[in-house]
């Protein structure tokens, strides 16, 4: 029995690995993400309600990426192309920034870092994939001009 991935072209099966990747990824960032934050709130003795909500803001770039994946099912290959890279890249970026902080020797830095990764991370995604979805559009109209 072939599946329907294998049936179409190639560039099908590398998206379709693409996102897989890109949810797993994103899956387990955000959990290790929580964790190291978890782990600089103990080392930090903070309150627990402070935990929880840093643990709820740390936690809201990758529900936004998951929700987007959802919602992706029409956009165009390449717009999907580009949110599954930028799954990748929030991903590894939040969990290299949490790990030298959580790692690293503590200080008064620490709680900026993780108030900070979240916004940024929102500003990446609400830039880069609209821009690939007109970039997306415009070849599109291009090609139907053709």
């Amino acid at each position: 029995m072939t599946s329907e991935v294998s049936r179409e072209n190639p560039e099908a099966r590398v998206l379709a690995l693409l996102r897989a990747g890109a949810m797993i990824a994103v899956l387990v960032g955000a959990v290790a993400s929580v964790g190291l934050m978890l782990q600089v709130g103990r080392r930090k003795n903070s309150p627990p309600l402070l935990l929880a909500l840093f643990a709820t803001w740390v936690l809201s770039p990758f529900v936004a990426l998951v929700f987007a994946n959802i919602a992706s099912k029409g956009w165009s290959v390449i717009t999907r192309a580009t949110l599954y890279s930028a799954m990748l890249v929030v991903t590894l970026a939040s969990l290299a920034i949490y790990g030298s902080v959580a790692m690293g020797p503590l200080g008064a830095k620490t709680v900026p870092v993780f108030v900070i990764v979240p916004p940024a991370s929102w500003l990446l995604i609400a830039i880069v994939v609209p821009i690939a979805a007109l970039l997306s559009g415009r070849l599109s109209r291009r090609r139907d001009r053709t």
